[in-house]
């Protein structure tokens, strides 16, 4: 599907339209007669910030794919929304993190040339390493105990920089992988043995992912820990390499979630809650518990903007926003969010396809992949399908590190989007 400008601008106002009308729906039954003043600067700041995007992108990125804007649009715009019902007190600072995010996603469509940025690929190995680092030895101490350290203090201003490696390990890999993936690939006729020539090649990445997952597990961080290893396999397997690197992958997932579980309280109470959250539905299964609830409560169309009880729900403008929007826009909502979030990533593979050459197109994949894969996280953690883990839904969930580095992933996404060639990817052949 093609689209330009003016249709991209068409699409924003139609969102926009939603976004002003569920913030009124959301005020009406939750907040009247108090003041409306903090809905109606959310929806201005909303409006603002997309229509500029939308015109100062033609001078960075006047290529790009048209239909990205539009669902950022309304996947923030829901976020808003969903805040400002559930914890409105965190809604002015969450639109200030959509400016910041805003700037962020503008300066990096700047980049005329997205794969240059491979070519520094082991200083961006060291920069997200050295973020990590950082976090662990001065990271911010949360959690009722303080054992958990996820927040790095800069003056006034807390982020995660889980949030930026993540970026920083997605370019790492796609410069290697994609400098390497020849002598990497399936092509090996004795796919099975590892020798001295595949240490060369392997033994950066497995440096990069263990010195990122031994962080990440001594933070207590393991919702982005698995968020790390997916995208670490997921980009071993789209860079079309062996076998038996993907079978090692694996292994050493299942082989860290082991030593994990028995390392670690409170892994095995994370796993003896989704197994069971009801032994404990008064403590440790409460916030599992609520967030069922809610889930059930929704039924097929919901109980409406501002009238359920989700705000009872421990975390649940960070962790189980989810949850919030199944019980008042119930299953029929869920799936058209849902949807959003599937149209994006089929979007952000589309640029993939249609990339110029094999650094940018495996970038965009890891990119969209990554996207992806951590709603899939978040939302299996809220349905019970998986353990719960303290990862945010992208652009919907409060957080300024997670908002922001989201936009910059989205950023880049543009720019690839920009630079293709233009060619149908259908008829694009696969690299």
């Amino acid at each position: 599907m093609k689209t330009n400008a003016f249709q991209e601008r068409r699409l924003l106002l139609i969102s926009f339209v939603w976004v002003w009308g569920a913030f009124a729906i959301a005020y009406w039954n939750r907040y009247y007669p108090g003041s409306w003043e903090p809905a109606v600067r959310a929806a201005v700041t909303h409006f603002a910030i997309f229509f500029s995007l939308s015109f100062l992108l033609g001078y960075t990125c006047r290529q790009r794919d048209h239909l990205l804007l539009p669902l950022l649009a309304t996947l923030t715009g829901i976020g808003l929304t969903m805040i400002y019902d559930v914890k409105p007190a965190f809604l002015s600072r969450q639109c200030q993190w959509l400016v910041v995010g805003a700037a962020g996603l503008w300066l990096v469509t700047g980049v005329r040339d997205v794969s240059s940025l491979s070519r520094f690929k082991y200083t961006w190995m060291f920069l997200g390493a050295t973020l990590l680092l950082a976090t662990s030895l001065l990271g911010k101490r949360l959690g009722a105990s303080g054992e958990i350290t996820l927040a790095l203090q800069l003056g006034p201003v807390s982020f995660q920089p889980s949030e930026f490696a993540r970026l920083f390990l997605i370019i790492f890999l796609a410069g290697f992988l994609g400098e390497k993936s020849r002598l990497m690939g399936f092509r090996e006729p004795t796919w099975w043995r590892i020798g001295r020539q595949d240490l060369r090649y392997l033994g950066p990445l497995l440096i990069m992912w263990g010195i990122s997952l031994l962080f990440l597990v001594q933070q207590r961080d393991l919702g982005a820990a698995l968020l790390f290893f997916g995208i670490f396999i997921g980009m071993l397997y789209m860079a079309e390499t062996r076998i038996v690197y993907l079978t090692i992958g694996i292994a050493l997932f299942m082989g860290g979630a082991y030593a994990c579980y028995r390392a670690f309280g409170h892994v095995q109470t994370r796993i003896d809650i989704w197994l069971n959250p009801w032994q404990d539905v008064e403590n440790k299964g409460y916030q599992i518990v609520q967030s069922l609830f809610a889930l059930g409560g929704g039924g097929l169309l919901g109980t409406g903007l501002g009238c359920g009880y989700s705000a009872r729900i421990p975390a649940v403008h960070t962790d189980l926003i989810f949850s919030a929007i199944a019980e008042e826009l119930g299953l029929a909502g869920s799936i058209a969010v849902l949807a959003l979030f599937l149209i994006l990533v089929v979007r952000g593979f589309h640029a993939a396809l249609a990339a110029r050459n094999e650094l940018t197109s495996l970038m965009a994949a890891g990119l969209a992949f990554s996207l992806g894969l951590q709603v899939c996280i978040i939302i299996g953690g809220a349905t019970k399908m998986i353990p719960l883990t303290g990862i945010t839904l992208p652009f919907i969930s409060y957080g300024g590190s997670s908002l922001t580095a989201n936009f910059i992933l989205m950023g880049l996404i543009l720019a690839i989007s920009s630079e293709g060639s233009g060619e149908d990817p259908e008829k694009v052949e696969r690299r």
